[in-house]
């Protein structure tokens, strides 16, 4: 077997609080690394809880496929120079799954692990754990001798050259038998396709293993599936029109017809991975390039480009100038089910000014073309000779494949598709935007600037102390400190700044000590660049060191003065890259992913996340194109760091798009969002692609393996109302890996550990939260197709924290929901209380003596009741996700000016009156609001009088009372005590009294506070 030159890098850092065990309070302590049967050690740090070694160690790793399979072990052991013996200390164990590059390895602090049950262990070791390919390391020399014997023998292990294998692409001629098993399976490139998981990985430096379905080989069947049946799902909790309500339907998918959320198979030969969508038969034809092509001009030249036509659907190449061996390498996919012809023409001609010259052409009966199904490899293109119009063969050659597949094929991506070309001729760079794609948003750090002091300032002006402050800059992130008076010639400012940064990290941090001469004129006193490469990464909250930086001067200075000047100017920084914190770049109530920067505190993902985008019907027209209204639609799913984007179906307003993705899931918490966009990126003008609708999932209301076919509206606020501006049909899945670590999730924070050590303020959550937006959407947009930015603010509801009269009412009557379970029972215990069923209060007083006479059932009564509530409530759990509900966002008889104020932009940008009245009516309720609050903070504040003696003779009263309470309760059992007070407050109304009883009244005498307001 083959060894490869992959390390696994150590680098221990030190451990912190470690326990004594050298009977003098502290402990001789070494740590030794056990790693794939090799083993290094470190030097021992005498007498020291708190050692720091920063030694580094290096192991071969034999078999990276074996990788994920392996433990590091690191224990910690105390030295007894006495007795030549070791005490154990504690141990951190890691998995090989979380191994990472050098490049995202960060120092973390495991807690120390036991040995044995009666193992005393305490302290934390910080460790640095990477995987790296430098063939100049070589490996550490590895400890050989007995574990009681400190003197380590020194043994050289030389690092083997890796032989890597050569990626093999097999291709096929014909097609083969549908009995037949392929050994070897070729991976289909397709964004739209997982991976296989019964292949084995070929590339030994790929470090993460991640969880895929199955592959298995569809089957072509040209009957038609019967039509969807649509079943209304109506909402219990909130009743809207049912036009606007989800509506599950029962489609037949590429796995057979879903009923109930499960699949029924017709036969074991029609299930395939794409079992989330219609499936859909397309002609391919690869044009490759030509050879040997007749000279067409006077010039002696060609100007080739081809021609793709099936019936009245033509697809057309790039072409070349004077070029007699062309290579296109394009391909052409053809939606079998609008094909009225049975030939299919591939046409070379010849570029003109006035009419293009007829070159050659090679002609195909479509019943002959062959299926390929992946995992099927590539088709082998092959040379056709060209014939002329009277069907005579001519020097010229033309190299093609073609073959029959489905949305599966890897060449759909990158396809130029029938179903959504142009009505006319289009550029290449139109063509780009109609493609479906995949996007991975880049990796976002936070990085922590503290500005600690400044020294050695040398001012422009020697007359005056300098009022320095220092601007820091990233990228369009620009922050400053206040300013400060430099008396001795240095400032100390001590604060913090916070930037969103994305990898790989392009921009340089850019530190600024400016002088303030003059309002509004500021001179620089010196800069400093600092490349974010450089900069130290960490996981926890661990002290960072600081260091000095020198300031450039921003100018050139006299030659003597320099010379006269022995110091320079110098800045005290403090900066890192947070990994411990998720940077929140979408709302945190519709978050899909929740995962720390630092790729070594990822866990292991929970589930699979299937999406099948099946249609959309009903769309309104978004344009006018040759006088009829049009859509040209696309949509968007966004779920953690992945997002993809459907091929645009051009002028179709009732499209059909039958793509499947795959997502990770880490944690259930989280939820899918899916957009609908019109693409306006068509014309030569490129307007901004406008909204149509948005679908929000959150995966922990899906039950696992169960398949969610619905019909989702798409609801949007106009400012004339809410509009449906269609149904889109999608297929929804989540499939759990692990049902016991899905469980352990809901015992873990949300968010990653950093956010509770170091909270943010929510004045700095709002501004990170914007510039990570800003980042995404401008790294997004540099795609090809871009996503651009009016997407990117869609999609992660950018405006959700914005004012809205609307969103304000609806938030009360969502409160007023929740509290709706405690008046009720208010009410019923007032209905008890009046005696208003005989029957009822005489069964609650008894049961009432009886938790009064047994204490210790109360709480069990109370467990076994929310038991039995569930139980019963199981019945009646929703079947469906829940959806966007008008009535609930209280945006059914919402007033038109108040929709008029939520659409304004921010500043205003309305007229000065109508801005003015608004403002009085927000005063209005703000007013409400302030009695509200003035009421809780009264009555809060005549609880503090009680014994506050700010009304003498009220304390003197209170106090005495309590005097006797306690000598009564003293005296009197608690059951009696609580008995008493139960029938006194259910006491029948012929004993009560209409005026408020004596405790109330006493309390509303009690003095308050707001003598004392303004």
């Amino acid at each position: 077997m083959m060894m490869s030159n992959l390390k696994l890098g150590v680098d221990v850092i030190g451990a912190h609080n470690l326990f004594p065990k050298d009977g003098q309070g502290t402990a001789n302590a070494f740590v030794e690394l056990y790693f794939d049967g090799q083993k290094h050690r470190t030097t021992i740090k005498d007498r020291d809880l708190n050692p720091v070694w920063n030694e580094s160690f290096f192991f071969n790793i034999s078999d990276p496929s074996r990788l994920h399979y392996l433990t590091l072990e690191a224990q910690v052991y105390s030295h007894n120079r006495l007795s030549n013996a070791r005490s154990f200390l504690g141990k951190v164990s890691l998995p090989g799954t979380s191994f990472v590059p050098h490049s995202d390895s960060v120092v973390l602090h495991f807690p120390m692990e036991k040995r044995g049950i009666f193992s005393r262990v305490r302290g934390e070791l910080g460790l640095k754990v990477y995987i790296t390919d430098e063939a100049s390391l070589k490996s550490s020399a590895a400890a050989t001798t007995h574990p009681n014997n400190l003197d380590p023998a020194q043994q050289t292990i030389s690092a083997m050259k890796v032989e890597h294998r050569s990626d093999r692409r097999h291709v096929f001629y014909n097609l083969p038998n549908n009995a037949q098993e392929h050994q070897q399976q070729q991976h289909p490139q397709g964004h739209n396709q997982p991976s296989s998981s019964a292949a084995e990985p070929d590339n030994h430096n790929e470090h993460h293993q991640h969880y895929v379905p199955k592959h298995q080989a569809d089957e072509m069947r040209p009957e038609p599936a019967p039509p969807s049946k649509l079943i209304h799902a109506h909402s219990i909790a909130s009743a809207q029109p049912a036009d606007f309500a989800l509506k599950e339907t029962s489609p037949n998918l590429g796995g057979g017809r879903v009923v109930g959320g499960r699949v029924i198979h017709k036969d074991k030969t029609s299930r395939s991975t794409y079992d989330l969508v219609e499936r859909m038969y397309f002609l391919y034809v690869r044009v490759v390039k030509a050879r040997e092509l007749p000279i067409m001009d006077i010039t002696g030249s060609v100007d080739p480009f081809v021609e793709v036509k099936v019936g009245n659907y033509k697809g057309i190449t790039r072409h070349y100038e004077k070029s007699q061996q062309p290579e296109w390498n394009q391909v052409f996919a053809f939606a079998k089910e609008r094909m009225q012809a049975s030939v299919l023409e591939v046409v070379v001609k010849d570029k003109d000014l006035l009419k293009d010259d007829y070159v050659g052409f090679v002609r195909f009966d479509i019943n002959d073309i062959p299926l390929r199904v992946p995992p099927d490899s590539p088709l082998a293109p092959q040379w056709y000779r060209l014939e002329d119009k009277k069907g005579e063969k001519i020097k010229g050659e033309l190299m093609l494949a073609v073959w029959i597949g489905t949305q599966a094929d890897e060449a759909f991506s990158d396809a130029w598709h029938s179903d959504a070309a142009m009505p006319v001729d289009c550029t290449p760079a139109i063509s780009a935007v109609l493609r479906s794609k995949v996007y991975h948003a880049p990796r976002l750090w936070y990085v922590r600037v503290n500005v600690v002091e400044a020294q050695d300032l040398v001012p422009t002006e020697k007359h005056r102390f300098p009022d320095v402050y220092v601007k820091a800059q990233l990228g369009n992130q620009v922050m400053k400190t206040r300013p400060c008076q430099a008396r001795t010639l240095g400032a100390v400012w001590n604060e913090d700044f916070l930037f969103v940064v994305a990898e790989p990290f392009e921009d340089h941090l850019v530190l600024t000590v400016e002088d303030r001469v003059a309002p509004g004129k500021d001179e620089i006193l010196g800069r400093t660049y600092i490349p974010l490469n450089t900069v130290e990464k960490r996981a926890d909250d661990h002290m960072i060191h600081s260091r000095w930086y020198n300031l450039e001067r921003p100018v050139i200075v006299d030659v003597d003065q320099l010379k006269r000047e022995k110091f320079s100017m110098r800045i005290h920084l403090r900066v890192c890259l947070e990994g411990g914190y998720h940077v929140l770049d979408e709302s945190t109530h519709y978050s899909s992913d929740l995962r720390p920067s630092a790729r070594p505190l990822w866990r292991q993902p929970i589930g699979v996340l299937e999406l099948g985008i099946l249609n959309a019907v009903g769309l309104h027209p978004m344009k006018t194109r040759e006088g009829r209204g049009t859509s040209d639609t696309f949509c968007v799913a966004k779920y953690g760091q992945k997002w993809v984007r459907t091929r645009t179906m051009v002028d179709n307003l009732c499209p059909k798009y039958n793509e499947q993705y795959t997502w990770e899931v880490f944690d259930p918490a989280t939820v899918l969002t899916v957009g609908v966009f019109d693409n306006g990126q068509l014309s030569e003008k490129g307007n901004r692609d406008v909204k149509i609708g948005k679908i929000r999932i959150r995966l922990s209301t899906l039950e696992t393996g169960r398949i969610y076919t619905h019909s989702y509206p798409l609801l949007v606020l106009h400012p004339t109302g809410v509009k449906k501006m269609g149904e889109l049909h999608m297929a929804v899945r989540f499939t759990c890996v692990s049902f016991a670590n899905m469980l352990y999730q809901y015992s873990k924070p949300l968010l990653p550990k950093m956010h509770y050590v170091r909270p943010f303020s929510v004045m700095q959550q709002d501004m990170l939260r914007h510039q990570a937006v800003n980042i995404v959407a401008a790294r997004l947009g540099r795609a090809e197709p871009p996503l651009r930015k009016e997407i990117i603010e869609f999609m992660s509801d950018t405006d959700s924290h914005l004012w809205s009269m609307r969103k304000s009412k609806a938030n009360f009557f969502r409160m007023m929901t929740v509290f709706s379970g405690v008046i009720a029972v208010g009410k019923w215990f007032s209905d008890i209380c009046s005696w208003r069923n005989p029957i009822t209060t005489v069964l609650v007083h008894v049961l009432f003596l009886m938790l009064v006479c047994l204490p210790e059932l109360i709480l069990p009564t109370m467990f076994l009741y929310m038991f039995l509530i569930g139980l019963w409530n199981y019945r009646f759990r929703p079947r469906y996700p829940p959806h966007m509900n008008t009535k609930i966002s209280q945006a059914e008889a919402v007033h038109a000016d108040e929709l008029d104020e939520e659409f304004d932009t921010f500043p205003t940008t309305r007229n000065p009156d109508l801005v003015r009245l608004r403002y009085d009516r927000l005063r209005s309720v703000a007013g409400r609001i302030q009695t509200v609050i003035g009421d809780l903070a009264t009555q809060g504040e005549r609880f503090q009088a009680l014994l506050s003696w700010r009304d003498p003779r009220a304390t003197a009263i209170y106090v005495i009372f309590c005097f006797l309470a306690a000598m009564v309760f003293f005296i009197t059992p608690i059951q009696i005590v609580v008995a008493l007070a139960g029938f006194y407050m259910m006491r029948h109304p012929r004993f009560r009294h209409r005026l408020p009883s004596v405790p109330v009244n006493f309390f509303r005498r009690l003095p308050a506070r707001t003598d004392s307001m303004l």
